[in-house]
């Protein structure tokens, strides 16, 4: 069966439906591959994350899947993938600044890495959770900064917990409201759109910090 990446995109409680009922246990495996490769793979920061949680909660809503099962499972899916993502930007991640020459991995971007980490480290790990791609660079850049493992792994699962948690109790309980169900894919738009939100406000608000200091001088 063929599928459009946008179709999938835009009518997930469809497409997650046809798997429920064409693999049946198979689907709990196939969502924990899903949710450990966003955020355990640096190259996969595309895949759903926050609407899939939430369309999940639906399903499970329905009979479809066990919900306490399937909470459990993606949040070790998702703290196994940050952890992965960490060891990767740990040991792999420093070769990347070996290059004095690079214009892009920068022997003081890694300072400031390290730096960063050491102040504001485990808010950013909790926090990137709910920001999409951010969430898949965060570990790694934490592993390139060399935040201590235990302080990582700690603020990775108070994340996960309010990330995976708080999105598949919302599906569960709202996903199958009439409303929301007949219009459920806007409301992954909308998801994805809020979970964006924070990440523009940052953005706007630096450029117009920015034009603000410029203009002073």
């Amino acid at each position: 069966m063929d599928f459009n990446p946008i179709d999938i995109i835009l009518h997930l409680d469809v497409y997650l439906d046809m798997l429920v009922n064409n693999y049946g246990a198979w689907i709990y495996a196939i969502l924990f591959l899903v949710i450990f490769c966003e955020t355990g793979l640096v190259v996969t920061p595309f895949l759903p994350g926050d609407s899939l949680l939430f369309i999940a909660g639906a399903v499970a809503a329905g009979g479809g899947m066990d919900p306490v099962l399937l909470a459990g499972l993606l949040m070790l899916a998702a703290i196994l993938g940050d952890s992965t993502n960490y060891l990767i930007g740990r040991t792999a991640g420093e070769k990347l600044f070996s290059n004095p020459n690079s214009k892009i991995f920068r022997r003081d971007y890694l300072q400031k890495t390290h730096e960063f980490y050491d102040r504001h480290g485990g808010k950013t790990v909790t926090l990137a959770r709910f920001l999409p791609i951010l969430r898949t660079f965060a570990p790694f850049v934490a592993g390139v900064g060399k935040m201590p493992y235990v302080r990582f792994f700690l603020f990775s699962i108070l994340g996960t917990v309010l990330w995976v948690g708080g999105l598949v109790t919302l599906g569960y309980f709202f996903g199958n409201v009439p409303f929301i169900k007949k219009n459920l894919s806007l409301l992954v738009i909308g998801i994805i759109l809020v979970s964006l939100l924070p990440m523009i406000i940052s953005v706007v608000r630096s450029r117009f910090g920015n034009a603000a200091k410029a203009g002073t001088h």
